[in-house]
């Protein structure tokens, strides 16, 4: 069986829509779905709106939640939950990065000014089995 990062790795690959919490201006979680795009190092990019209600949450606070991995409850085997920081990004090296056409409904290429990107950086991922109570602990050394 391999490592536990490496079933981590593979259980981020891919673009795949998650739940990211937040904590608002006012001190109260907020959760929305996003789509994530992860890397080799568990780096996730979110695209989103410069002036959207998550990029303003993580400017004043930047610790966040990702809950994810089970997109049928028929097939769901095990899930992440995911603690980590994240930073607002518009520099165009992120941009380039996250872009795919599939955001060209929302933006009028890398270069719209109204594009950000949230990084966000894992410290402690929590692979958990349906079959088990006890979840298996990555965390970033």
């Amino acid at each position: 069986m391999p490592d536990l990062r490496a079933r981590i790795r593979q259980k981020l690959g891919g673009a795949q829509l998650v739940n990211l919490a937040t904590v608002s201006e006012g001190g109260r979680p907020w959760v929305r779905y996003v789509t994530a795009v992860t890397e080799d190092d568990l780096t996730m990019r979110i695209a989103t709106f410069a002036t959207s209600r998550k990029a303003s949450h993580i400017a004043r606070f930047p610790e966040v939640h990702i809950s994810c991995g089970v997109s049928s409850l028929a097939e769901a085997q095990d899930y992440l939950q995911i603690q980590a920081t994240a930073r607002v990004s518009t520099d165009e090296v992120d941009r380039l990065r996250i872009w795919h056409d599939g955001l060209k409904v929302y933006f009028s290429g890398p270069d719209d000014p109204n594009l950000a990107v949230l990084v966000v950086k894992p410290y402690r991922i929590e692979l958990q089995s349906m079959a088990s109570m006890n979840p298996e602990v990555w965390e970033a050394s």
